[in-house]
């Protein structure tokens, strides 16, 4: 059973026209560009068009009118807007694609995101110069250049404008303090309670400093690489994308799971970084989880909030009002459980990033990492979890489950010798612009992923 029609998402086949015929073009114009895409594709199992931030046309009245019937909309329409500079910039409201700049100029362009500028010249060799000076929410430098293209790449911490926005160098101090901070966060707590208040309160201090966008990009940054350290899978494939000095701006969502008890303090926290609630998710009476999607438009950021859920909660707003704890648990609990919460000592189940879905899968087992069956295989939607890390369970975890009467002795013996499933990299492709999730699949990957079962991955 699904929620919240609302946000029923769908496929855009004209607008992903558009953008592949304006991407094609300027690929096909810019020798740099054909080549990086070539090798995005043989060395990252990644596609250049979902690397794009944004793309730059030439002011016309035609093409402002192919915008309007492909489903673009203005950004000076959006309330309240997500940048300062929202003039002339165009975005898809109900798909997933580059934002479109429409200059006063006769040249087109395309901007590639990255995670650092600095990173990717110094994997290209480029020596040219980067507009906006380090440490600062967004820097960017041309990399290619024709007659009347242009290609550029771009990195964003928290900031949607155009141009490098005004900041001192106390914000910049500030930032690189706070980043070392988060990196550093207390994860072990004998409350689970404090864990949740005092990453608020670093958050806060962060958000004092910087504002909330660019400290929620900060937070994240940090959260990533915690879980990078403890999957083999994501350090993998970060190096491979490394190497061309991409980083991981490829990320699609970041999926935390919590216990009952704790959901509605990560809700409120994430709340707190400016996030919205965007759709539910419930799968249904035999799997019992539910999930709240959440978004934070400013730093691109979407989250995957799974909990243990039954049908007659389903009804309410269960990502607010709480949840009481329970014995029985369900595979989100059993998972907190057994690690801790996602938000605290266990850290991320996985992170989502885009690429081209076979040609990731068949890259990742030359380096040895195996890849689940998949879960979802659309036209428009391909998913699969890399083969899940094993995470060795604390004897307290265990004794404590075993008190609960949530797993059987043979259970409890079983994750004492071999440990326990805990994180994964998720393999996605999406096409013509589909933003949503697929309520069966995960619902099925949900209930595969249970320690519990006898055929469960380990």
């Amino acid at each position: 059973m699904g929620l919240d029609p609302e946000y029923q998402w769908q496929c855009h086949p004209q607008a992903t026209r558009l953008i592949n015929q304006t991407v094609n073009r300027l690929v096909d114009a810019i020798p740099f560009l054909d080549n990086l895409r070539s090798r995005m594709l043989d060395e990252t199992g990644t596609r250049l068009v979902d690397w794009i931030d944004h793309l730059q046309l030439p002011t016309s009245s035609s093409i402002e009118r192919q915008l309007v019937d492909a489903g673009f909309q203005s950004c000076s329409d959006i309330s309240p807007p997500v940048s300062s500079t929202a003039q002339g910039r165009w975005h898809h409201p109900g798909g997933l694609f580059p934002e479109i700049v429409i200059a006063d100029s006769v040249e087109s362009g395309i901007a590639l995101k990255v995670e650092s500028v600095a990173d990717f010249l110094a994997a290209h060799q480029l020596n040219v110069e980067i507009e906006g000076a380090p440490h600062v929410p967004l820097r960017k430098a041309t990399v290619a250049r024709t007659k009347s293209e242009n290609a550029w790449v771009i990195e964003r911490h928290g900031c949607r404008d155009v141009s490098p926005p005004p900041v001192s160098q106390d914000q910049v101090l500030a930032s690189l303090e706070h980043a070392e901070r988060l990196r550093r966060r207390p994860r072990n707590f004998a409350d689970e309670r404090d864990g949740f208040s005092h990453a608020a309160k670093m958050f806060e201090a962060a958000k004092n400093d910087l504002g909330v966008d660019w400290a929620c990009d900060l937070f994240f940054a940090a959260e990533r690489d915690y879980w990078q350290r403890r999957n083999r899978a994501a350090r993998v494939q970060k190096s491979r994308q490394d190497r061309l000095g991409l980083g991981w701006a490829n990320h699609d969502h970041h999926t935390y799971r919590c216990s009952r008890e704790h959901f509605a303090r990560l809700i409120s926290l994430l709340e707190t970084m400016g996030f919205h609630c965007r759709e539910r998710f419930y799968g249904g009476a035999d799997a019992g989880w539910g999930a709240q999607v959440m978004e934070q438009p400013a730093a691109g950021i979407v989250i995957f909030a799974d909990v243990d859920l039954s049908p007659q909660e389903v009804t309410g707003d269960f990502a607010h009002q709480g949840l009481a704890p329970r014995s029985q648990l369900g595979t989100v609990g059993l998972w907190c459980a057994l690690h801790g919460e996602a938000m605290l000592q266990a850290g991320m189940h996985h992170l989502e990033c885009q690429f081209e879905f076979e040609a990731a899968r068949s890259q990742l087992a030359t380096e040895g990492i195996e890849t689940m069956s998949k879960f979802t295989d659309f036209p428009f939607l391909k998913q699969a979890f890399t083969k899940g890390e094993v995470w060795p369970v604390a004897e307290l975890r265990l004794q404590t489950a075993q008190q609960r009467g949530s797993l059987t002795h043979e259970q409890i013996e079983r994750f004492r010798i071999q440990g326990a499933i805990g994180s994964h990299l998720e393999i996605l492709q999406r096409d013509d612009g589909y933003k949503g999730f697929n309520q069966t699949g995960i619902s099925q990957i949900i209930r595969g992923t249970d320690p519990r079962l006898a055929g469960a991955p380990d």
